[in-house]
This record gives structure tokens, C-alpha cells and sequence, in this order.
């Protein structure tokens, strides 16, 4: 293998193009980047950026050290098997990682609507956000309760509409995200509403009625960036589809970060997950893979936020549990923790509770079961509930 090309110029692709330097591979690497930024991290843009605490997130990496041929600026339009076709011309490969990320979801109408998936976007949200302004963040989830806390922090007027029937619940379902619903103080929280058009001057939801806005925010989600593979020879199903080693269906191409769907042994089913935790981790192991060395992704998947000032972390799968228990009240600093059939912890969240996220992520990992009575108990460390 001489040539291996990274498509996607983000975490996931600066650490792939490190992880092949660190495992011995001594030929060509170009990244391919549509932004024309150099890497940066994105989960600063919706806290400190947003805030006004910093202007960047660049990744502290060096580019000429790595001997990488960088090319910001330019777009992947389609695949081949040993050719990539891009917006400035084809470039031929021995190996490939897909690493272009996810693109954010765009709601109907005519109207501008904000979104906060790079730099650029982060920035020029920041600008508007000032004092009085009417403020629509649609999208109660994780990165609209983010955009809301920072708005409200800049002393504008926020609305926020959700469709479902508390904040987080598509996340991690009603019942968790009730929890945390008194956070929205100060803020006009609209639950069950649906967006009917982002239009000039506000939103109409679909009963008809109007909400004004000199800022319109959307944060309903995002879609894996593959649809320049469409007409490719590779298997797509919520993203490209790899085994537990990141190997694509198409011979020399790997895939990592969010727009990786892969096998995950530990839980026995296909995950894609859209965290910085998985565009760090990823690249090692498709580094291998690419090299022909033996690895298996298989990690505990982890995420965090800053919710209106509470500490939010998060690790596991909650689909793979069967029933939910809490330590603590909802008033109080607190966790969820979701647990199988057989009492085995599939996932926890923690609120201001980093201890509970330390060791509960550890504890999914050995795959030990808890004892229930002693869980519930929020005195008790989770490690002591381990039978």
C-alpha cells in the first residue's frame, strides 16, 4: 500500500492520517477536506465558541510534521473501487477512509434558519445572538438546549419548540427528559409542537399559529454525509455499513466517525454514533485495519453536554436495556441507569455525577451485573453495587 487518501478533513480524519503515521506507514496520505479550515474539534463550537470564550477549536497538530497532502476546500462527488472522484479532478488510492461526518437536517420554508455543525456556523450564530433578540431554537435535543442556554446567557428572548413531549426524548426517551424540563427557566419551552415552515420573519407551526423571531435555529438532528456514494459499489444503511473491524463492503475502504454505521460486538447490533469519543477512538483501529493488522472496534460508546449549567455524560446503549432505575432525586445531582434482562448495566447517564459515569462506563465494559436494591441507593458508589 503507497497511497492512501482520507476523505473528511475533521477529527475523525486528522486522527486517521495520525494513527497511520504512528503504526508505521511511511507512504503518500492526502486528505481531502470540503471545509477550507484546517482540522478542529467540534464540540467547543456550541460552548465556548458560541459563548464568546474562544474564535477556533483547531486541533493542535502539525501537518508538514505528519507529511500529509492537505487539500481543504475540496468535495468528494463519487466512489470507485481505487479512485476517487473529486470537485478539482480524480485521485487514485492503494487504501481509503471515509471520514466526511453528517450534515445537519434543514426544515421547509423560505426563511433563513441557522444551523451548528461547523465553525463558520458557530461564529456567525454568535454574532446574532445579542441582547432582546428574538431568539427560535427548534429542536429540544442536544444541541438545540446548548444553543438555548447561550442565547439566554446573552440576554436575548428564547423560544424553544419541540415535537415531542419533553426535551431529550429522542435522545433518551420522555421519561428521562421530563428530568430535566425545570431547567428551562426563563426560556418559553413548547412541547408537542410541530414545525410546519421556517418562513420570513418566524416559524408557522403546523397548527397554524406564528412565533416571531429575528434568529431561527434548528437542531433536529443530522444525516450521515454519504450521499456523494450513492452510486457507488458500497453498502449504505444509515451510513456506511462496516464490520467490527471498520472494513467497508468495498476492498481497501474503511469508514470511521459519524458517518460509520458499524458492528458492535459488545451490544450485538449496528450503532452509529455522532460523538467526539468515536471520531477520536475510530481511526486506530481503521488504521489497522487498512495495514493489515488484527483490531476490533468495540468501544462503550461515550457523550457529554453542558445543559444549562449541569454536567451531562453519558455512556453505554440504552436500547440494550430492559428497565430504567435512578440514584437521586431530579432536584438533586443524579443518574439513570438502564439494565438487561439479566442485570447487567447497558447504560448510564449522569447528571453532576461524574464519579457514576466513571465507573458505570467501566462496569458496561466488564459486562457486570448490578444489584438493584443497592443501586437505587445514590450514597452507594456503583462500583459497590456490583454482585
Amino acid at each position: 500500500m503507497k497511497h492512501v487518501v482520507v476523505v473528511g478533513a475533521g477529527l475523525a480524519g486528522l486522527r486517521s492520517v495520525e494513527a497511520l503515521r504512528a503504526r508505521g506507514f511511511g507512504g503518500e496520505i492526502t486528505l481531502v477536506g470540503q471545509e477550507r479550515h484546517r482540522p478542529y474539534d467540534r464540540p467547543p463550537l456550541s460552548k465556548a465558541v458560541l459563548l464568546g470564550d474562544t474564535d477556533s477549536s483547531f486541533v493542535d497538530s502539525d501537518l508538514a510534521e505528519l507529511e500529509v497532502d492537505f487539500r481543504p476546500g475540496v468535495t468528494a462527488t463519487s466512489l470507485r473501487p481505487g479512485t476517487l472522484v473529486t470537485s478539482e479532478g480524480e485521485l487514485g488510492y492503494d487504501g481509503l477512509v471515509i471520514a466526511t461526518g453528517a450534515d445537519p437536517v434543514r426544515l421547509p420554508g423560505d426563511g433563513p434558519q441557522h444551523v451548528l455543525r461547523t465553525l463558520d456556523d458557530a461564529l456567525e450564530l454568535r454574532a446574532l445572538l445579542v441582547s432582546d433578540a428574538r431568539v427560535v431554537v427548534i429542536g429540544a435535543g442536544w444541541i438545540g438546549a446548548e444553543v438555548a442556554g447561550a442565547a439566554r446567557r446573552s440576554g436575548c428572548a428564547v423560544t424553544v419548540i419541540e415535537a415531542g413531549p419533553a426535551p431529550l426524548a429522542q435522545a433518551v426517551g420522555a421519561e428521562i427528559g421530563a428530568r430535566t424540563q425545570g431547567w428551562y427557566d426563563g426560556i418559553d419551552l413548547r412541547l408537542g409542537a410541530l414545525v410546519g415552515s421556517v418562513d420570513e420573519g418566524g416559524v408557522r407551526l403546523a397548527g397554524g399559529e406564528f412565533v416571531p423571531a429575528d434568529v431561527v435555529v434548528t437542531g433536529v438532528g443530522v444525516r450521515p454525509a454519504v450521499e456523494w456514494l450513492a452510486d457507488a459499489d458500497i453498502d449504505l444503511h444509515n451510513g456506511v455499513v462496516t464490520d467490527e473491524h471498520l472494513r467497508t463492503s468495498m476492498p481497501g475502504v474503511v469508514a470511521v466517525g459519524d458517518c460509520a454505521a458499524w458492528w458492535s460486538r459488545r451490544f450485538g447490533a449496528r450503532l452509529r454514533v455522532e460523538h467526539w469519543d468515536t471520531a477520536l477512538s475510530a481511526p486506530d483501529v481503521a488504521a489497522a485495519t487498512l495495514m493489515g493488522q488484527e483490531a476490533v472496534y468495540d468501544p462503550v460508546p461515550y457523550f457529554w453536554s453542558e445543559q444549562f449549567g449541569h454536567m451531562v455524560q453519558y455512556a453505554g446503549h440504552h436500547q440494550a436495556g430492559s428497565r430504567l432505575l435512578y440514584r437521586g432525586a431530579p432536584a438533586e445531582k443524579w443518574s439513570a441507569c438502564w439494565l438487561t434482562a439479566d442485570g447487567a448495566l447497558a447504560a448510564v447517564l449522569a447528571v453532576d455525577r461524574p464519579r457514576d459515569l466513571v465507573q458505570g462506563r467501566r462496569i458496561i465494559g466488564d459486562g457486570q451485573r448490578l444489584d438493584m436494591e443497592r443501586l437505587v441507593d445514590p450514597d452507594v458508589s456503583l462500583r459497590d453495587c456490583v454482585v
